[in-house]
């Protein structure tokens, strides 16, 4: 389904005009901010499998900081792993970073930790790899991230359709003040129950990440 489907859709469940394109009234153009509204809500209250992706850095000698290209400061790391040396990294707070820069036998050569540090000019997210390395090494990232902005008439979403949909749906009612029959309330309660199922639903396909286990 279109951004174009999508903002209509959200249209006719308000009993207006449906558009050609979504920025062809004042009202149109609302509902299109409303659809990314939902769109980054929705992305972000699930590790959904359809973000998932991979992210590489070539590591240089003597460099300790990395930024993920394509990131957009939008991800969440699922797991780090030295593919060189085939292992997983481990996570480090920035505090832990900073005893390790401080020390004075700094380690070099293959990273085991990763911490992230600020974004680059272009937004991307930043890491520090910890020893600092002493060569080339592949490290990936596995990470859920999360999707630009809708913008052209054609552009689809990646996470389930319905949960925007009823969510944008629900601000607009909210906005308005009224949707003769259905009010605020219940049309968040609906857009909630699409959202649970769809989590229900993805989370079956890694039902290892809805287990809470003791540390």
């Amino acid at each position: 389904m279109t951004y174009l489907d999508i903002v209509n859709n959200i249209l006719k469940r308000l009993r207006e005009r449906t558009v050609s394109t979504v920025n062809e009234s004042s009202y149109s153009s609302l509902i299109a901010v409303l659809v990314n509204d939902a769109k980054e809500s929705v992305e972000n209250a699930w590790n959904w499998s359809a973000l998932r992706t991979t992210l590489s850095a070539t590591t240089t000698s003597g460099i300790f900081n990395y930024e993920l290209n394509g990131s957009l400061n939008a991800l969440t790391v699922l797991d780090a792993t030295n593919v060189t040396d085939n292992f997983f990294l481990d996570y480090k707070a920035a505090h832990d970073f900073n005893k390790f820069f401080l020390s004075n036998d700094v380690a070099t050569g293959s990273p085991y930790y990763y911490s992230f540090n600020g974004v680059s000019a272009d937004g991307d997210t930043q890491v520090d790899l910890y020893p600092i390395p002493d060569k080339a090494y592949t490290i990936r990232f596995n990470c859920v991230l999360r999707s630009d902005d809708l913008v052209n008439d054609a552009d689809t979403l990646t996470v389930p359709t319905k949960p925007v949909e009823l969510l944008a749906y629900a601000m607009a009612v909210e906005e308005r003040g009224e949707d003769g029959g259905i009010n605020p309330v219940s049309a968040y309660a609906r857009a909630t129950n699409a959202l649970q199922d769809a989590v229900t639903l993805d989370g079956n396909k890694h039902p290892e990440e809805l287990v809470w286990y003791e540390s």
